[in-house]
């Protein structure tokens, strides 16, 4: 058994010597720290030619022993001395609080670490779009593998129960664009003119448009929160062991009911809209319904209809796409499940109104308008 740690003081030309004995190591140290405490005065050297063995504890009260009393250390072995420099090395003053940055480079960090995830989260969503193409690929090359029953049942859940909500968001939408467009329009006599600002604006805008932020606030996260749990849980991991594609299973169907659904939801709604504004001029503005069908056929071109029903699948595969690659990113623990979650929303809602902005000069390049 190792002798326990001790020393003793020695006086010799050179000054005050130190030398340890016995085994430097935490089982041993005992009482040596504090007895170190009571030596005062200056140290010329300390010798550990004496020591048996010597661990990081050890290391560390010879190290600051030496660093107090600014003396050298003598007669370390190979492995001590080794030892001893890493101590010194890690023996460094640990700031509490970092050194504030001023507020120009903390702004600058700030947006490049935002240009950098966007960036990443594109290529990703490029990569993501990719996969699922060679998915699709695949099953029309095995349409057996096509699963009918999960997409019917997400027609069901991006669809039919999705009715109540966009009717009711669209009803008022369609109210509130005939008011405030009537109140305007007042002041130059011209009321009559609120049956073209409902006509054309919902069919050709709001309508689709409103119905894509519904959805990609109602649909697109619950994809993105329903496949995240699913990673969370390796039920992703176990499919991809039995040989079931996860792109196959669970994106196809979300993406394709997406791409179905939207166009007849974002008709509904428009119908819906212009539905609202029609009972509001009815009412407000003493505006039959006969007159403003009559007066809704003769100013708004069939193209609008076409516009909304060619944005909106792209919409829906936009929105479906990026619920479901969200929710394939989940890592860690269920506090990213939120996370995805609110950015498959956001990042949804912002690809449909910049796609729009491009539908919008596109259309107007072909004369649509």
């Amino acid at each position: 058994m190792d002798a326990p740690a001790d020393f003793v003081e020695e006086s010799d030309a050179g000054g005050r010597v130190v030398r340890f004995s016995g085994a430097l190591t935490l089982a041993r140290v005992r009482d040596l720290p504090d007895r170190l405490s009571s030596i005062e005065g200056p140290v010329s050297s300390i010798d550990l030619s004496g020591t048996d063995r010597i661990d990081t504890i050890g290391a560390w009260i010879v190290r600051r022993f030496a660093r107090e009393h600014d003396a050298r250390i003598e007669g370390a072995s190979e492995d001590a001395e080794r030892l001893l420099a890493e101590v010194d090395r890690a023996d460094q003053p640990v700031r509490m609080r970092p050194e504030p940055l001023p507020s120009f480079v903390r702004v600058l960090e700030e947006i490049g670490a935002a240009v950098s995830q966007a960036g990443r989260t594109l290529l990703g969503l490029l990569g993501f779009f990719g996969g699922m193409l060679v998915s699709i690929f695949q099953v029309m090359t095995h349409p057996r593998r096509f699963r009918w029953n999960a997409v019917i049942q997400r027609f069901e859940v991006v669809g039919v129960s999705a009715l109540g909500i966009i009717g009711l968001m669209s009803f008022l939408i369609g109210i509130v664009i005939a008011q405030q467009g009537a109140v305007q329009l007042q002041q130059f006599g011209a009321e009559f003119l609120t049956i073209n600002l409902i006509g054309r604006i919902t069919l050709r805008e709001l309508g689709v448009l409103m119905t894509a932020i519904m959805i990609a606030g109602r649909s697109g996260s619950a994809f993105a929160a329903q496949i995240g749990t699913m990673k969370l849980t390796e039920e992703i991991d176990a499919m991809r062991t039995i040989g079931v594609s996860p792109m196959e299973a669970l994106v196809l169907p979300r993406v394709l009911a997406a791409v179905v659904m939207m166009p007849l939801l974002g008709f509904y709604s428009s119908v819906i809209a212009i539905v609202g504004g029609a009972i509001f001029c009815w009412i407000s503005l003493d505006i039959p319904p006969v007159t403003f069908v009559t007066r809704l056929r003769e100013v708004v071109p069939i193209t609008d209809l076409w516009v909304g029903l060619v944005k909106a699948p792209v919409f829906g595969a936009i929105i479906a796409l990026t619920g479901c690659f969200q929710g394939m990113q989940v890592e860690g623990d269920a506090e990213q499940v939120g996370l995805r979650t609110t950015a498959a929303v956001v990042q949804a809602i912002f690809l449909v109104i910049v796609i729009d902005a491009f539908f919008a000069v596109f259309f107007e390049r072909i004369g649509w308008i």
